[in-house]
């Protein structure tokens, strides 16, 4: 989750805040992919978290001989 935040504020940084121009490559457009891509690491990521922890019980008993 925390690269999808990182994709997300640079792609704000460079759609946003810088003017530069370059020939080659519009900054703009890919600042706007950057913030998509965050946006879907994130979701996924979340979604990932939360689901793992459901499936996770939550007490594991572990069944051991008295004797030891």
């Amino acid at each position: 989750m925390g690269t999808g935040l990182f994709l997300v504020a640079v792609g704000a940084i460079l759609r946003y805040a810088v003017k530069d121009t370059w020939d080659a490559v519009n900054l703009e457009t890919v600042g706007l992919i950057l913030m998509i891509v965050g946006v879907v690491a994130f979701v996924v990521g979340a979604i990932y978290a939360f689901s793992a922890s459901r499936r996770r019980p939550d007490a594991v008993g572990v069944d051991r001989d008295p004797r030891y």
